[in-house]
């Protein structure tokens, strides 16, 4: 649909896929534990996998860097993409974050802003947002959420994933 939607706004626009991966996962991987190679059910919730450059379950082209995170921000901040690491591999299981985190419950957001509020706070930093639904918009509001630099950064640091590039939104399709 998404493809759809820029092939109708922008008909020369060339969308390429990064990666296609999902989160909240169950997975029977294999990996190192206890010294020993062996087959486990990592399942991930709240969490993705990032596997670390070299790792053989990566396709060739991106056997070198390592596999992609993306790392999904609100409807106004940035979102980010990262590279699994090795160190990764030792530490969680080649997993990683996708995403900051509710900072409060949907409810408490429909109590706290208005969809309307939120449209035009973001339309008033140059973000447009395209919703069917203004409690949606509330619900997922940008304040709804924990600081996503802040989560990337401790990934970062962490040595579970790497920062590659850093996206900021332009426009925001809320389903």
């Amino acid at each position: 649909l998404v493809r759809q939607a820029f092939a109708t706004l922008l008909p020369q626009a060339s969308l390429a896929l990064l990666y296609d991966v999902s989160h909240n996962t169950c997975k029977l991987e294999t990996h190192a534990c206890n010294g020993a190679a062996k087959p486990l059910f990592i399942h991930r919730k709240g969490a993705t996998r990032a596997l670390g450059p070299g790792h053989p379950d990566l396709p060739d082209g991106l056997r070198a860097i390592g596999q992609p995170v993306l790392i999904g921000g609100t409807m106004g901040t940035a979102s980010y993409i990262l590279v699994g690491t090795t160190d990764g591999e030792r530490l969680s299981f080649s997993s990683s974050c996708h995403g900051a985190g509710r900072a409060m419950s949907r409810h408490k957001a429909l109590h706290t802003w208005k969809g309307r509020q939120v449209i035009d706070e973001l339309a008033g930093r140059g973000i447009i947002v395209k919703s069917p639904s203004s409690r949606g918009v509330a619900e997922e509001a940008p304040g709804a959420y924990k600081d996503v630099g802040a989560v990337v950064d401790a990934a970062d640091a962490a040595g579970l994933s790497r920062k590659v590039a850093k996206l900021v939104p332009l426009v925001c399709v809320k389903g």
